[in-house]
Order: C-alpha cells, then structure tokens, then sequence
C-alpha cells in the first residue's frame, strides 16, 4: 500500500489531535496543577534580564565537564543545592508558528502511524486489526518521547503523568482515525 492511500487519515488525524488538545490545554482542569506561578515572579525576571542568559536550556548544579564532576566544590554544590533547570527562550514566544509547528508534529505522527500500519496491515484489514497497529504507534510516538528528557530535567511526576495520559488519548484519537478511513482491499 502506497502512503498517498492514507493522506486523508494523516491529515485528519492531526487536524482531530490538534483540536484535542487545543480542549485539553484550554478547557479541561488536569493541567492546571502543572505549572506553578513564582512566588516573586518580578524579582526572579529582573535578575535575570540583568544576567542576559543567552537563549538555551540550563540546569545546575552543572560541573561543566567531566573532569570536574569529582570535584570538591562541584560535590559541594550538588550536597547543598538547589537544584534545578531553566529554559531560555530569548524572545517573545510566537503562538501562531508554535501552534504551526505542533500542527507539523502531528502531521509527521501521523505519517510516521501510516508507514507502520501499512506495512503491517493490507487494505481491506478490519478496523480492529487497523486499530491496533495505529494505536500501539501513535501512543508510542505521543508518549515514549519526553519521558527521559523529563526526568532529567526536573520535569514534575504528576506534569509527565498529565503528558502520558493526554498522549494515550492523542494515540487513542489516531488510531480510531486510521481505522475508519483505512483503504477497502
């Protein structure tokens, strides 16, 4: 089965993901709890626009290399904490080419979704046959890809559970999808 057969549940898939977790991330409460507003959000933001962090993601303590990872003021740093990591954007967020490129990242999901399910599914498969492939793929795709970096970064449990849960749904969204518009044999 070629892939031009699956544009129409490539396209769709994103375009019901995307209005998903457009309710999800607007309308729904289980994200609420996730990010936290600063406790002096003014004095936080005044220090470092007088640092003038370039753009980049930092965490500390950071010995820098691996060399002075045993040492005695890195150890030191790391026993006394705090600990923590912060990302830099380096400029006024853009919502319109953000929400662009998360459309893009669905639509290379669902890609991604028909390649495998074609390869492991015939036109004419049944739906539930389609599901299961689609499904396992997307949720894998949803879910699996932020979970390292999170736990490295700090990212809180219950944020990576919320994250899981909303890409289960996403998978979940992508596979019933495929399987409805999946090609007759």
């Amino acid at each position: 089965m070629e892939l031009t057969q699956l544009w129409l549940p490539i396209l769709l898939s994103a375009v019901f993901v995307f209005l998903a977790s457009s309710i999800i991330w607007m309308a729904l409460p289980h994200h609420k709890a996730d990010i936290k507003v600063l406790p002096d959000e003014k004095a936080l933001t005044e220090q470092l626009a007088k640092l003038d962090i370039p753009a980049g993601t930092y965490m500390w303590p950071n010995c820098g290399s691996g060399e002075s990872q045993n040492s005695p003021e890195f150890k030191a740093r790391m026993d006394a904490g705090p600990w923590g990591s912060i990302n830099i954007i380096g400029c006024k967020p853009n919502f319109g080419a953000n929400l662009g490129l998360v459309f893009l990242f669905y639509l290379v999901v669902g890609v991604c979704v028909a390649y495998i399910t074609s390869q492991a599914r015939v036109a004419g498969a049944s739906c539930g046959s389609v599901f299961q492939v689609a499904c396992a793929t997307a949720i894998l795709a949803y879910c699996a890809g932020g979970i390292p970096g999170g736990f490295f970064m700090g990212k809180p449990k219950r944020f990576m559970f919320t994250d899981f849960i909303d890409g289960v749904v996403y998978g979940l969204i992508t596979a019933a999808t495929f399987a409805w518009l999946w090609p007759a044999a």
